[in-house]
């Protein structure tokens, strides 16, 4: 049990002691930090923010706990309820608001909650605006609204249909030529608001639904991590319906994952390679990722003309890299499709209608589109934190070893072999060392991030 202050939000599990875990105390600390941040960005009246949230069980309490902060804050709420991380983005300019706050933890397990805090664009707090906030909870430098300036709670349930509008307005998804394919589909919600997003959009394109864990109770079924051993059910249901192909979301909507219609996993890291094919295929252009993501979209981008860079992990980081280079799609290889036209964060939503005109384009089954691209297999491995493990010592020995390979050391240490590559570097969501591999074979991948388990055990131990 944790709590974990980053790049990514304020992130804990809920229970447990004040300023371990997220405790109602320490979301009403950051949400007032936040709101006094939020204040310093400009000179004004009346300040507004929208608060939305994913269907965790502890979520309606920690939305209220938020919202009712901002209020003495003097800050007024929009509260979207029910909603997705992407919905929020999109809402935050939509109500001409000064932020935003989102309460998911994403891809962790239901003890888990967080505050991702965005800014006037709808967009993730950079590194530096992050630390602010962090000083300004450490302080305690708050100033509350007296009585007659306390701020209001407006509700407003629109924003998911909104949302599903602007993505059906963007001028690559062929509305028509999905509408006459005659899709059908089975979503796995993972009992959250991509349950209630996902159905809706692809009714709106035509597309026969089968919904799997749509109701959005926060009970996930299985581990809310898009990942292939969680998702025989899945599998099953695709079969049994005969279906085209399979969806499934994280619990805050901003992953995304197929299955073709033999129930095998599309791959998440084919997510974004498959989008950006389609886009660039129209629109000519560059690519971002993390370095964490599959080479793969390196060479489909390579194969339209284009130029690929790798960022730090971190959405925040792609979408800065993103905006330098000018570039027409973007995102993280967990299945995080960022598409500019949109908005400048992970939509699920953006994916699905993309993927969608791309198979109604090329009147392909997903299993035959999936051999179009490079093969290569990922390994993802893990280290669990204990407070005796120097990361940072452990790496720079790491980086000292290989020295001779192609290194980048702008977030841990990545070593780019001629036919594998691996990743080692500190989660920003949990307590671990993430250590991510990728190869031309399954068990080369495995064997690659085996490797350096060892190797970081031997370091550790010397």
């Amino acid at each position: 049990m944790t709590l974990i202050k980053s790049i990514s939000g304020i992130r804990g599990t809920i229970g447990g002691q004040v300023g371990e875990n997220l405790t109602p105390i320490d979301a009403v600390k950051f949400a007032s930090a936040y709101g006094v941040w939020i204040k310093q960005q400009r000179n004004k009246e009346h300040y507004k923010v929208v608060v939305g949230r994913d269907a965790r069980i502890s979520g309606k309490m920690i939305q209220n706990l938020v919202m009712n902060t901002l209020i003495g804050l003097g800050i007024d709420v929009v509260d979207v309820g029910l909603s997705t991380t992407p919905t929020v983005e999109v809402a935050v300019p939509m109500e001409h608001a000064d932020g935003g706050i989102i309460l998911t933890a994403s891809h962790n397990p239901k003890q888990w909650n967080a505050l991702k805090l965005l800014n006037q664009k709808g967009e993730f707090l950079d590194a530096v605006e992050g630390a602010k906030i962090l000083e300004i909870a450490e302080n305690d430098d708050m100033n509350f609204a007296d009585v007659d300036s306390l701020g209001k709670i407006k509700k407003n349930k629109a924003y998911i249909d909104l949302h599903i509008i602007e993505v059906l307005d963007l001028d690559l998804v062929n509305v028509k030529a999905i509408e006459g394919e005659r899709f059908k589909v089975v979503v796995d919600g993972v009992n959250s608001t991509g349950g209630i997003a996902i159905p809706l959009l692809l009714e709106r394109l035509g597309v026969d639904v089968v919904k799997l864990y749509c109701d959005p109770t926060g009970h996930f079924p299985h581990n809310p991590e898009p990942l292939k051993e969680h998702l025989t059910d899945l599998s099953d249901e695709v079969k049994k319906h005969n279906a085209d192909f399979g969806i499934v979301v994280d619990p805050d909507v901003d992953r995304l994952a197929f299955m073709d219609e033999n129930g095998d996993m599309f791959g998440e890291e084919y997510t974004l390679v498959a989008c950006a094919d389609y886009v660039l295929s129209k629109t000519p252009g560059n690519t971002v990722s993390n370095m964490s993501s599959t080479r793969a979209l390196r060479d489909v981008t390579e194969k339209h003309g284009g130029t690929y860079e790798a960022s730090a992990v971190g959405e925040v980081n792609v979408v800065k890299l993103m905006k330098k280079n000018k570039v027409v799609i973007g995102g993280e290889g967990n299945g995080g499709i960022i598409y500019p036209d949109a908005h400048y964060g992970r939509d699920a939503l953006v994916g699905v209608a993309l993927f969608l005109s791309l198979l109604a384009d090329k009147k392909v089954k997903v299993s035959e589109l999936r051999k179009t691209y490079p093969s290569y297999f990922m390994g993802k491995k893990k280290i669990e934190l204990t407070p005796d493990l120097d990361v940072d010592g452990i790496l720079k020995t790491i980086e000292e070893r290989y020295q001779n390979e192609q290194l980048t050391t702008i977030d841990g240490v990545k070593i780019d072999f001629s036919e594998s590559w691996v990743h080692l570097r500190k989660s920003n969501t949990e307590p671990i060392i993430r250590i991510y591999t990728e190869a031309k074979s399954q068990d080369e991948a495995n064997e690659l991030g085996d490797r350096f388990i060892k190797e970081i055990g031997e370091i550790a131990s010397s």
